[in-house]
């Protein structure tokens, strides 16, 4: 924002600065034509040639009136046409510098990343994603081929992006995703989606990938490609739609847990292959985890996909679960902790 109100500054200067010129070739004219009684065309021509310093003769001899007007007429139109050329090349020079800058320090941020997330497209999905993304303050790079896309991009320092073709593997590469955690697709067209699947399930097979899609027929074909989630905004829309108006509060209560800003208490997933081998023989009754952390176990998912919500209390939990807990985030961090100690 600071380097846009700036190169603002320097447009508005250049704008002063001609405008300045024309009245001095205006002042010149009617100066010729009122001491050397010159036509228009010659006062016009006698200003041009006095101005620009080109050096060529007079039209007739000047009077001692017209040679000391000249001679003021130079002083005044040099200061201001080196006012005008400063300032257009400090608005190039400057621009041109402050972006090449700009973009060295971005490409320098991307190759030290590691565990991030790719965002491909910045259009309304990718933006709202990216918006989620830093408010959870995980790192990401943003993909992007469009120009005025990429100047709304510049406009927050912050963000960190690539200029490209997503589909392509250069600019994969530049994004590295080989060490990325996860991609995020959200280009208009499901082809597109499709085919940035297909490259980014090759080139990381681990990684998690979240595609958007518009035909209810692309989500099989997003899923065989290699595409982890599959979600359509469509069909988001008019469930949650449907479901303020059958149950209200219900939708508003999740929303207010997994949307707040303020964090003061989450639904958050824990991997349990830390945990100690002592807690796989124990159930969730004996490990106690409700009275020593405060958080709730709110489900879990089993190393075949199935999952169990509000879990029995006689249910064992194993290294290749995935627990689902709801809580603060001191909490969640107790509750952690005691899946890693041996039980006493």
């Amino acid at each position: 924002m600071k380097q846009r109100v700036a190169y603002l500054d320097n447009f508005r200067t250049i704008i002063y600065g001609v405008l300045a010129l024309l009245f001095i070739v205006l002042l010149g004219s009617v100066g010729f034509m009122a001491i050397e009684d010159y036509s228009f065309v010659d006062a016009l021509y006698m200003t041009m040639i006095t101005v620009s310093t080109v050096g060529f003769r007079e039209v007739f001899p000047l009077s001692d009136g017209g040679k000391l007007f000249t001679v003021l007429l130079i002083i005044f139109s040099l200061g201001i046409f080196g006012y005008v050329l400063t300032s257009v090349t400090r608005l190039v020079v400057e621009g041109a510098l402050q972006q090449s800058y700009k973009q060295y320090q971005v490409k320098k941020k991307i190759v030290k990343l590691e565990d991030h997330i790719i965002v491909c497209g910045y259009g309304r999905n990718g933006y709202q994603a990216c918006v989620e993304l830093k408010e959870h303050g995980e790192k990401f790079v943003i993909l992007e081929k469009r120009d005025n896309v990429v100047a709304r991009i510049l406009e927050d320092p912050s963000l960190l992006y690539v200029q490209g073709d997503a589909s392509s593997e250069e600019v994969m590469d530049v994004a590295q995703i080989r060490k990325a955690k996860a991609l995020i697709t959200a280009l208009p067209n499901d082809a597109d989606n499709i085919f940035v699947v297909l490259t980014a399930r090759e080139m990381n097979p681990k990684l998690k990938i979240i595609s958007r899609a518009s035909d209810f027929r692309s989500d099989a074909k997003m899923r065989h490609a290699g595409a982890t989630n599959v979600i359509m905004p469509d069909r988001i829309g008019g469930q949650r739609m449907a479901k303020l108006v059958t149950q209200p509060d219900v939708v508003e209560f999740i929303e207010y847990i997994l949307l707040q800003k303020s964090k003061e208490v989450q639904l958050t997933e824990i991997e349990c292959d830390l945990m100690h081998v002592d807690n796989t023989a124990k159930t969730i009754q004996e490990l106690n985890l409700r009275k020593k952390s405060g958080a709730n176990l709110m489900g879990l998912k089993t190393p075949e996909g199935t999952y169990i919500y509000n879990p029995s209390p006689q249910i064992k939990i194993s290294p290749e679960d995935k627990l689902f807990v709801l809580g603060t985030d001191d909490q969640v961090e107790i509750f952690k902790e005691i899946l890693k100690q041996k039980f006493n």
